[in-house]
């Protein structure tokens, strides 16, 4: 398990979710990983997989109108350009690390009824939905960091903690 914040979900690569014997219903899946991100994006959160709450599939929800349900994502490409940018996550409240990744990535992935979705994601959403596959791949996003700017952002997160602490006595 890894741990570096308040939250341990395992951390293993999941296995494909297979629409032709579904190990739970798609849809039922589908509405509380979306229930689920639309609390949380009261929190500054925009993205989530269903390991980080603890369900073994591979899929992950990202905010938008409506949510972007992912099934079996997987990238076909990306640029050559990267940027980095400060990346928070769930499992790690209050962790902004800076990352490094693509701009842009084509990805393909199933929705929630196995239908099969070629798409291009530029941006911050090129980001978030690198950071849910590196989740649904074993990864956690704190392994790609520079080990100075982990060792900040783990100072700076126990700066937040205590504020955060002191405020709630």
């Amino acid at each position: 398990m890894e741990r570096l914040g308040m939250k341990a979900f395992k951390m293993e690569k999941l296995p494909s979710f297979d629409f032709s014997n579904p190990p739970t219903d798609p849809h039922e899946l589908t509405i509380k990983l979306v229930e689920r991100l639309l609390e949380e994006t009261k929190r500054g959160v925009y993205s989530l997989s269903a390991s980080e709450l603890g369900l073994p599939y591979r899929v992950f929800v990202m905010a938008g109108q409506p949510p972007v349900v992912c099934f079996n994502p997987r990238v076909v490409d990306e640029t050559t350009e990267h940027i980095e940018l400060e990346e928070s996550c769930f499992s790690n409240p209050n962790l902004f690390v800076k990352i490094k990744r693509p701009r842009n990535i084509k990805v393909r992935y199933n929705d929630m009824d196995g239908n099969l979705h070629n798409e291009k994601f530029i941006g911050l959403t090129a980001r978030a939905f690198l950071h849910e596959l590196d989740h649904l791949n074993g990864f956690n996003y704190t392994r790609r960091a520079n080990p100075i700017h982990l060792q900040r952002a783990l100072n700076k997160k126990k700066q937040i903690d205590r504020a955060l602490a002191k405020r709630a006595k």
